[in-house]
């Protein structure tokens, strides 16, 4: 280089080079600064102040049914609201910054907060939110916590309220928080019964004096990085985390020994009819037909209504690419699952970008299936799950703005939702759909397909009927997932939060498992007794589990829950039929992608006319 440009030049391009490897340097140890400051988290000096962040109120037993923290009349010097990420806005979050004031390592044994003088209508606020047992949430390092705003005296349990009832505000919280080193790894609130105050008589100038402790607890055998670990069941761990691991195990053994039996017999039988069939001489073979091998000739005749076959089916394939993606990424740690509203963000992401997978398989099969009008099955197919889950979001949340309550979706989060689904997920839909359609060839069956349909037999038993089937398709990978399906039900539908995503990805593929070897199994005995309608059965049959779940969903409600009112009931039984109808649509594209693939292969090692 000194040779052609001299040295002066030389100089400049060795410098320029020396200024790159250092600004690469330079990004990577701040790279590192950043990783390391994400998987430690932060650290406090001494007498370093701390953000107690109110959050919102309502009633215990109604997790959805949530209003903004000072809908209720408490002391505050300021109402400023913290700015929510899009997560935290779609599960009701509406954080404000409250007036307790707390510095790292500093305790306070008291410290007033403000004197507030309450009309006759605040106390009446404070009565009916006492009377429906309301809770308010704080956070204080994104850590929550939780505690009662007063309390009833006086009242039965069966009976309800006496005459000599009492109502009673707290108007004193401790905060202990608890440290390890320079962090803060676990805090709590908690109320002081021995300084309630009396507002049963509700009458105008009634004076509450609203004061806080602070409370520094050591706490060296709790990591940062494990500070969520005790909100997944604060009162049974670890009892119950060895408890559920052992229930999941077993589980898993138990599918696996039923499984393993299914496939030897199935084996054993397709062994058996192999042989036969292959054994017949070609001048005896149509009078030895019996079974399934008889149906040749009407196995692969293209179902009715194939355009919904195929968008069902898309769309099934899709909410499972979506699903494996989501829980394959909270195991390997891209996002914090424990994080408010990190999933419900990740899935609605994830649900965009993959648009295309549901597009293609669908577009792929109707072509397979010689359907002509590929724009109106890609339609269905990007709206087959979107518009339930829009008419179902509709009505929640006009019942949430009618009563006020923080869990209405903000215009701001609704218009970013339809904005990524119009401009993201509905054209790939359509794109992937294209791309299905001119990739895919003509179906290639291993069997000729006759001119005139045969006559399928009617003298089936009750038991092989499609109800009945059905029942025994959706019953046992339910049961493969009963037990993991309490535990999400008490953190979607209750406070505990999940964080065993390990487990509830074993206990995913073990419901994959089964559904695909039970809507198999259930075919085969379809097409033993010559019923040739395998295609829209096999999606029914595998998505059969979305109705046990949505029955359990009533279960649950009523029998281990205290949920009640318009609200929380809205959100419960809406939701819940959303969430069961994508699993009908995933575990449905499961059973169908498996019966096809057993019965082409089946009918590919026979001989046929």
């Amino acid at each position: 280089i000194a040779n052609k440009v001299g040295p002066s030049s030389c100089l400049s391009v060795v410098f320029a080079e020396r200024r790159h490897k250092d600004r690469e340097m330079l990004c990577y140890v701040l790279a590192l600064a950043v990783g390391a400051w994400a998987s430690s988290g932060p650290r406090y000096p001494l007498h370093e102040p701390l953000k107690v962040i109110a959050n919102k109120v309502g009633p215990f037993n109604n997790p959805s049914e949530t209003y903004e923290y000072y809908s209720l009349p408490f002391c505050s010097k300021t109402k400023k609201k913290r700015h929510e990420d899009f997560g935290e806005r779609l599960v009701g979050d509406r954080r404000v910054a409250s007036p307790y004031e707390v510095t790292f390592m500093d305790n306070v044994p008291w410290r007033l907060l403000c004197d507030q003088v309450y009309s006759r209508r605040e106390l009446k606020l404070f009565t009916r939110a006492i009377e429906n047992d309301y809770y308010f949430e704080f956070f204080i390092e994104d850590l929550p916590m939780w505690g009662y705003v007063g309390e009833v005296e006086g009242e039965d349990v069966l009976l309800g309220p006496l005459e000599n009832v009492r109502r009673y505000i707290y108007p004193h919280l401790h905060f202990s928080i608890g440290y390890n080193e320079d962090q803060v790894v676990s805090v709590n609130v908690s109320t002081n019964p021995q300084r309630k105050v009396d507002i049963t008589d509700e009458f105008d100038g009634t004076e509450v004096t609203f004061s806080y402790s602070v409370d520094w607890v050591p706490r060296p055998d709790l990591k940062w990085t494990d500070r969520m670990s005790r909100y997944h069941d604060s009162r049974f761990l670890p009892g119950t985390f060895e408890i559920h691991w052992l229930s999941i195990i077993n589980s898993f053994v138990l599918v696996l020994l039923l499984t393993a039996f299914l496939t030897i017999i199935m084996m054993r039988v397709l062994k058996n009819d192999f042989s036969r069939y292959m054994e017949v001489e070609e001048d005896e073979l149509g009078e030895e037909e019996t079974g399934w091998k008889l149906i040749n000739g009407d196995v692969f005749r293209f179902p009715p209504m194939a355009n919904a076959l195929a968008a069902f089916v898309g769309a099934g394939t899709h909410l499972f690419v979506v699903t494996f993606l989501l829980l394959s990424c909270a195991i390997a740690g891209f996002f914090v699952p424990t994080k408010r509203g990190a999933i419900l963000t990740a899935m609605i992401v994830l649900y965009a970008v993959t648009a295309p997978v549901g597009g293609f398989v669908s577009g792929r099969l109707f072509r397979q299936f010689a359907g002509d009008s590929w724009l109106a099955n890609a339609l269905l197919a990007v709206l087959v799950f979107p518009a339930p889950l829009t008419a179902v979001f509709a009505w929640v949340n006009s019942v949430a703005l009618a009563h006020g309550s923080s869990a209405a979706l903000p215009a701001t989060a609704v218009a970013g939702i339809v904005a990524l689904f119009a401009l993201v997920a509905f054209p790939l839909g359509l794109a992937g759909a294209l791309v299905g359609r001119h990739t895919a060839s003509d179906f290639k069956a291993p069997c000729r397909t006759t001119r005139v349909p045969r006559e399928i037999p009617d003298d089936a038993p009750w038991y092989r009927s499609p109800p009945a089937q059905m029942f025994m398709a959706g019953f046992l990978p339910f049961s493969a997932i009963y037990i993991e399906l309490h535990y999400i039900f008490a953190s979607v539908w209750g406070h505990k939060i999940y964080t065993l995503f390990g487990i509830l990805f074993l206990a995913f593929v073990m419901l994959v498992v089964v559904t695909a070897f039970i809507t198999v199994s259930l075919v085969y005995f379809q097409l033993a007794r010559e019923d040739y309608r395998w295609w829209w059965r096999s999606l029914l049959c595998g998505g059969a589990t979305g109705a046990f779940i949505y029955a359990y969903s009533f279960f649950y409600f009523f029998n281990r829950s205290n949920m009640d009112g318009m609200i929380q009931g809205s959100f419960y039984f809406g939701y819940m039929a959303v969430i069961s109808y994508a699993f009908f649509l995933m575990l449905g594209a499961i059973g169908f992608f498996a019966s096809l693939t057993f019965v082409s292969h089946i009918y590919s090692v026979v001989k046929a006319d």
